[in-house]
């Protein structure tokens, strides 16, 4: 198993990608503290994963307690800490008119702050095992959507963290820090999203080869899967790296032919 006796941390785990990057893990030898705002979702998996290979964490990112809470709760379940998955994101639309001053503030918080912090309180445990810390971002981090500007900037100023602390850490902590940048993926939380805009139930199904040139998006067990890399020894000393998991290319993509 290629996370045998490892310990990890998800945060944003009771739904989407996290939850589905929390499950492979647990089946690549892992435990896993959960974490989330959902309780019923966030027992459904805890009761699938088994109480002897996880545990959850009910809790806002935005306070200041947490950081320290979830990473107690880690120590104190299972003795150790060996990786932080900064997964918890805020999705939500606005552009030049529409963002406020405390939505931009908001969304840095609960989207790049909170992942900081955690990896500061994380530090010195991640350190005992030369461990690893991954940050979920977004394509959307290279420029983003004119309807998604406060998120693509929050997950522009995530992926500059990870290659700062991809170094930094690296050299003087020996804790590596990578990035997972996923395209368009059929989350609950996505598909739920798209039927509040007043696309149809089966969305998903109807998309254009412009959008999805497979004529369907990622499933977050393919994100899951990618991420393993990362968590696990094999990918020895990489560090301070930033990959896109999307169908076409992200930067220089050429128009769709009509």
């Amino acid at each position: 198993m290629r996370l045998a006796d490892k310990v990890i941390l998800v945060t944003g785990s009771c739904t989407g990608i996290g939850k589905a990057i929390a499950r492979r893990c647990v089946q690549e030898g892992a435990r896993v503290v959960l974490h989330g705002l959902e309780t019923e979702w966030g027992e459904a998996v805890r009761e699938e994963l088994g109480a002897d290979k996880s545990v959850l964490v009910i809790a806002d990112l935005q306070d200041e307690a947490t950081p320290a809470l979830l990473v107690r709760t880690a120590l104190d379940t299972f003795g150790r800490l060996d990786a932080v998955v900064n997964n918890a994101a805020w999705v939500a639309s606005s552009n030049i008119h529409t963002t406020t001053p405390a939505f931009f503030r908001q969304m840095l918080e609960v989207n790049t702050l909170s992942a900081f912090f955690l990896i500061q309180e994380a530090l010195p445990h991640l350190k005992e095992r030369r461990g690893a810390v991954l940050n979920i971002g977004s394509v959307n981090a290279w420029c983003g959507e004119p309807d998604l500007l406060a998120y693509s900037v929050s997950k522009g100023a995530l992926m500059t963290l990870t290659r700062n602390l991809g170094d930094a850490l690296f050299r003087e902590e020996g804790v590596r820090v990578n990035q997972i940048n996923p395209g368009w993926v059929l989350t609950e939380k996505e598909i739920q999203r798209k039927q509040e805009h007043g696309m149809p139930v089966n969305w998903y199904e109807l998309l254009p080869p412009e959008y999805a040139p497979s004529r369907r998006i990622l499933d977050p067990a393919e994100i899951a899967a990618a991420a393993i890399y990362w968590l696990a020894d094999e990918s020895g000393p990489v560090s301070g790296q930033v990959v896109e998991l999307e169908q076409y290319p992200v930067i220089g993509r050429n128009p769709p032919k009509k």
